[in-house]
């Protein structure tokens, strides 16, 4: 059974900017901390990464894993959804932008996952609370960064 958990973060940085630096997969390993590697496998027509394959450090491992992108929300929603994995059977999710009064952007980031191998629930929680924190918390910084 799949775990879905749903997190919410301001960022100082418009929707554009923020689904700017999300839909940039190829460069994800040069902020978002436990993405070790990305290999876009397809793009779209628009040249945009459909499949791509992700090496990230999980559970003190290395795991891989391939999504394949749904660019029709956009510019205001990136959702995907797993194809392949080695620990993982499900890893779907999406961002959702969401412009602020001030300016802002708010970034809701949805996530479904279900693991291969059952997992004691104390450490699937510390695990999908790091997913999450670090997804947010690195998109929040690279957004609001001048690069």
């Amino acid at each position: 059974m799949a775990e879905q958990a749903t997190e919410h973060m301001f960022v100082s940085a418009s929707p554009a900017r923020c689904y700017a630096v999300s839909a940039d997969i190829a460069r994800y390993p040069s902020w978002a901390a436990d993405i070790k590697a990305v290999t876009v496998d397809e793009t779209d027509d628009r040249g945009r990464p459909r499949l791509v394959t992700f090496r990230a450090a999980a559970f003190g491992r290395s795991t891989s894993y391939t999504l394949s992108y749904d660019y029709s929300g956009a510019p205001d929603v990136l959702a995907w959804v797993q194809t392949e994995g080695d620990i993982t059977n499900k890893l779907d999710g999406s961002y959702v932008f969401t412009a602020t009064a001030d300016g802002g952007t708010e970034v809701t980031y949805h996530l479904e996952v279900e693991l291969k191998v059952p997992l004691p629930g104390f450490i699937k929680m510390r695990a999908q609370s790091r997913i999450m924190a670090i997804a947010l918390r690195d998109l929040k910084a690279r957004a609001e960064s001048a690069a």
